[in-house]
């Protein structure tokens, strides 16, 4: 299937035109930051989407605001009281100050940080971030080679990152995966979910169908999944959302 792709703005909204072979136009907003992406009939020229999208557009900012309105965590301050994530269960955080390794561990429902006295704020975020990406280090290997297996792909190499607008990413040419290191917060089944995705795009490149019916295939519930990833709170210090677009004057 060829395809072509294009950038339009329409109404102060930016728009991702891929164009195929294909008979109907699709529109799509997604997850995070509420990115808006036309799947269109090479058919169609600029003038024709654009009308597509303008009579989407009362449900294409609907969409986005409610993805913009997702809970959002304030800024942790990293002192005892305060709640933390993980794998998706929401934990009171208690600092210890003492002398000795500082190192984090979880203590029935509470997540214990054991820092020296007078540890700076940014210490005890450094070293939570820290632990958060090992919970992820530990699963992952097993994750990986399992849906690997099931997708039939090479198992590739993966890592995990901070990343500001996306759950996960993959490179095609350096046959790797990226994982947010926001994931080790969420449900299990959400890091699964993304690297499952990820996985599928080393068969299927883009969300089309085929990607769609793959994912079917192989992790039926995945569209639920999605969903509670995308609406879970997010952390406001490692998001960025573009602003709102402007109103139709």
């Amino acid at each position: 299937m060829s395809t072509a792709s294009a950038h339009l703005t329409i109404r102060g909204i930016g728009i991702d035109v891929v164009r195929k072979d294909i008979k109907n136009l699709h529109i799509g907003v997604y997850p995070p930051a509420g990115r808006v992406r036309v799947a269109a009939p090479t058919r169609l020229n600029d003038d024709q989407v654009r009308l597509a999208v303008i009579q989407r557009l009362s449900w294409i900012k609907t969409q986005q605001h409610q993805l913009r309105s997702a809970e959002r965590q304030s800024e942790r301050e990293m002192v005892s009281g305060e709640s933390h994530y993980v794998w998706g269960r929401r934990l009171r955080l208690k600092v210890v100050e003492r002398p000795g390794r500082a190192h984090v561990e979880l203590d029935g429902g509470r997540l214990l940080i054991y820092v020296p006295q007078g540890s700076s704020t940014e210490l005890r975020r450094e070293l939570l971030d820290r632990w958060y990406r090992e919970q992820l280090h530990s699963v992952m290997p097993s994750l990986v080679e399992r849906w690997a297996q099931i997708i039939d792909v090479p198992e590739p190499e993966w890592r995990v990152r901070r990343m500001k607008t996306k759950w996960g990413s993959y490179s095609a040419h350096a046959h790797r995966i990226w994982l947010n290191a926001e994931l080790a917060k969420k449900h299990p089944d959400c890091l699964e979910y993304i690297v499952v995705h990820e996985l599928a795009h080393f068969l299927e490149r883009t969300h089309g169908s085929n990607f769609v019916d793959l994912m079917d295939n192989v992790m039926p519930n995945w569209r639920r999944t999605s969903a509670q990833l995308n609406y879970s709170p997010l952390d406001a210090q490692h998001w960025t959302f573009p602003a709102a677009p402007k109103r139709d004057g």
